[in-house]
């Protein structure tokens, strides 16, 4: 029998008042019965004519609900397994922590231009020419703007200050300048 023949839409009643019996929830059996439309439409040629719909509908349903359980509770035992395996992960502590701390203020000093690109560039991996197209900017802005951030933060690491901050200019030649 054709799908279009089949009276999908008339079960539905039916249909969300047996998945909300098996999720318990209402937005999953809502979904549930979304995929029992779908998989009935994708298979209406394999309805057979004389058929009851409903019986038909209903256990596309249930099957459905039965391979979600089974694959949700593979994953479970795929997460338990890992866990297990990786007994966990804790604050770091001492020195590195400090270190990590002071490279990140330092990085977090930096102007957001100089950060945008030297994540994009160091962090990411972009290309120069592709970290000007996502920023819309020139590649040698790009290559100046993380230039620049790199330069900031050898400054700080030879420094050792704790955060960095635009170098004042020392002006030169202006009108007030005084020869003593």
């Amino acid at each position: 029998m054709r799908g279009d023949k089949i009276d999908i839409v008339g079960q539905i009643d039916i249909l969300r008042r047996y998945a909300r019996v098996l999720t318990r929830n209402a937005s999953a059996a809502d979904d549930l019965v979304q995929s029992t439309f779908l998989r009935a439409h994708e298979r209406a040629a394999t309805f057979r004519q004389g058929a009851d719909e409903r019986v038909w509908l209903m256990s596309i349903l249930h099957n459905i609900f039965i391979d979600e359980r089974r694959s949700a509770r593979a994953s479970q035992a795929r997460e338990r397994a890992w866990m297990d395996l990786n007994p966990g992960f804790s604050a770091p502590s001492g020195e590195p922590a400090a270190r990590l701390r002071q490279i990140r203020e330092a990085f977090l000093s930096l102007s957001q231009e100089q950060r945008e690109a030297l994540h994009l560039v160091g962090v990411e991996g972009f290309e120069l020419a592709e970290a000007a197209k996502i920023l819309g900017v020139p590649t040698g802005t790009v290559m100046s703007r993380v230039g620049r951030a790199r330069e900031a933060l050898r400054d700080f690491e030879t420094s050792g200050r704790k955060g960095l901050k635009a170098r004042s200019f020392k002006i030169v030649g202006g009108h007030n300048e005084r020869s003593d």
